[in-house]
């Protein structure tokens, strides 16, 4: 029965890296499906993920040769599913780095298969826009329903800046992302700004359609590295259904 199977919480690498998971311990406490899955394009050392249109570390544009990883996801997802190992209404996406920007690219072109997504030093809304890429393009993310988007941040991250720039991939500020995604949700109001603690700060849009949430959390001091709250990740997915 349905009520037996247990949500499923995808964790996508970072680029360069393999799926070794950050949140194992977590799932055994809280008694979810962790698939940990490795990217297709093979880089000297480790892989990336293949995000249509956006440079790999490498800095090579994925080709139509290369795998297609949304639908490796996909399969990887439906597999579960018919197996009766997840409950399909209850599939969430994480990922460090590359693998928050693989996060993020699901939530804009898989909205159908995930009930939340929470990238991790790795937010984004679609591609940068060619004519000002400070800013997301539009028409490279466009879900077919409200996603709920939790983000975690290190301002101190040198990689992929808050403030934005950086490589090619990267351009435009989380802040630009997150208004985004709040837009593409529907949130009426936001962001309201909370401590969270001496170097935790939360920023959340609210009023957003079908009960989708938009939250990011910002740590002072903190670098390109897994700066997320895992009992607060898990949080925030156990509240979504799709």
């Amino acid at each position: 029965p349905i009520s037996t199977l247990l949500p499923a919480q995808p964790r996508v690498h970072s680029a360069g890296g393999d799926g070794e998971p950050s949140t194992a311990s977590t799932a055994d406490e809280r008694g979810f499906v962790l698939a940990a899955a490795n990217a297709g394009i093979a880089l000297d050392r480790g892989f990336a993920w293949n995000i249509p249109g956006v440079p790999t570390i490498a800095g090579t544009i994925p080709t139509a040769a290369d795998p297609d990883d949304v639908a490796f996801v996909g399969q990887a997802i439906e597999f579960l599913a018919a197996r009766g190992c997840i409950d399909p209404r209850r599939v969430y996406a994480t990922g460090l780095s590359g693998g928050g920007r693989m996060t993020s690219w699901l939530g804009c072109v898989a909205s159908d298969r995930f009930a939340a997504i929470a990238p991790v030093v790795g937010l984004r809304a679609g591609n940068p826009l060619a004519s000002d890429p400070s800013q997301p393009d539009p028409a490279t993310c466009r879900p077919s329903r409200p996603v709920p988007v939790m983000a975690f941040a290190g301002e101190a991250d040198t990689t992929n800046p808050v403030a934005g720039g950086g490589a090619g991939y990267w351009q435009y500020s989380m802040l630009a992302g997150m208004t985004r995604w709040a837009a593409l949700d529907g949130c009426r109001a936001g962001p309201a700004a909370r401590a969270l603690g001496p170097v935790r700060w939360e920023y959340r849009w609210s009023g957003c359609r079908q009960g989708a949430e938009v939250i990011a959390h910002m740590v002072s001091g903190g670098g390109h590295s897994w700066v997320a709250d895992n009992d607060s990740l898990w949080a925030f997915f156990a509240r979504h259904r799709r």
